[in-house]
């Protein structure tokens, strides 16, 4: 004789959410839709209500009543990558969170081929907005040109021009992202600081070449000749043999796979780090904390930035005539073990 079968639990509301947050359900509604307004300490009982009760929004009713399909698409690269698939992986639990799915598209940004399928295939869905990420300058020219019909939150992967804007009356330079990372090393007595930068057509590797630039002459330093890589650990090694012609005594890497190609071709030869050289890398992979000796670098949250990028795109679409208001994530420096003081510095 077989068991009977227990019956099914009811899915939870956001009635119910906002019963166990000790919120109004309109509040609730907010927080989904990622319109903002939202008090901290009420935003985190909120995401903890959502979490117990294993909340999920009924799509297919609410595609029905409505004639929408709730269906955002996103342009990914390097998904393979930490912080590319970390990004999406955010957005998409901002998407599933708010009701919506999320369909995202792989591309090689340095095949144009890649580039124009991935597009159709944007084209050819019944979206109601897209996530794109334009890394480089060939898909920001595309994406500018491509008329969606729908809304779309496009992420250059510039942290220079909203870190600048957040310059202080006096002149003074923000402490934040790669800023941080050069003045960190300024503050160590280092004046030789050189930049292992990323490719040339990448928009990030440009805005991180700027900070360095800027910071170091609001310094009264003067920048050393650019030695660039593709981003990889391979790169960073065979960069190794030119940025050490330039006699520096610290090394921006513009990120970390760079920084410990750079860090192993230093240990085969003997230099010691940061005891004759310092190295600050950038993005903060999970494996930073763990290279010999451990990173100093700067921290991209990328789930908070993919949440960010999806709650921007639907506050657009469910309140197209408001400017959303989603705070991003400000890029923080991490001192780990891999800088120190300039040699011949004072302790």
């Amino acid at each position: 004789m077989s068991e009977p079968r227990p019956a099914p639990q009811r899915a939870a509301t956001i009635y119910d959410v906002a019963r166990m947050a000790g919120v109004s359900h309109q509040t609730v509604a907010r927080f989904l839709t990622g319109t903002g307004g939202i008090r901290p300490a009420n935003k985190v009982r909120v995401e903890q209500a959502l979490a117990e009760l294993n909340y999920r929004p009924n799509r297919t009713a609410r595609s029905l009543a409505t004639n929408r399909t709730f269906r955002l698409g996103a342009l990914g690269y390097e998904l393979s990558g930490t912080g590319p698939s970390k990004t999406m992986q955010g957005a998409s639990e901002a998407a599933r969170r708010a009701g919506y799915s999320l369909d995202i598209v792989s591309l090689d940004p340095m095949k144009d081929t890649e580039l124009d399928e991935a597009l159709d295939v944007l084209n050819n869905r019944d979206l109601e907005g897209v996530l794109a990420t334009a890394p480089t300058d060939a898909v920001s020219a595309a994406l500018d040109a491509l008329d969606l019909g729908v809304p779309i939150v496009v992420d250059r992967g510039s942290d220079l021009e909203a870190m600048i804007a957040s310059e202080t009356a006096d002149g003074a330079l923000p402490d934040v992202g790669p800023f941080a990372a050069v003045r960190h090393l300024i503050d160590l007595g280092h004046t030789r600081i050189a930049h292992l930068a990323g490719p040339a057509d990448w928009i990030s590797a440009r805005s991180r070449i700027a900070a360095y630039e800027r910071t170091l002459r609001h310094h009264g330093l003067e920048p050393l000749p650019l030695v660039a890589g593709d981003w990889s650990s391979r790169s960073g090694y065979l960069a190794a043999p030119d940025v050490l012609a330039l006699q520096p005594t610290a090394v921006f890497a513009s990120n970390d796979r760079m920084a410990l190609g750079l860090m192993k071709r230093m240990h085969e030869q003997g230099i010691r780090i940061p005891t004759d050289i310092s190295v600050v890398g950038f993005d903060d992979l999970a494996e930073a904390e763990f290279f010999h000796p451990s990173l100093t670098t700067v921290r991209q949250d990328f789930d908070a930035m993919g949440r960010a990028a999806a709650e921007t795109l639907i506050a657009m679409i469910e309140h197209p005539d408001e400017l959303p208001h989603v705070p991003y994530p400000v890029p923080e420096l991490v001192v780990r073990e891999s800088t120190g003081p300039a040699p011949g510095t004072p302790a």
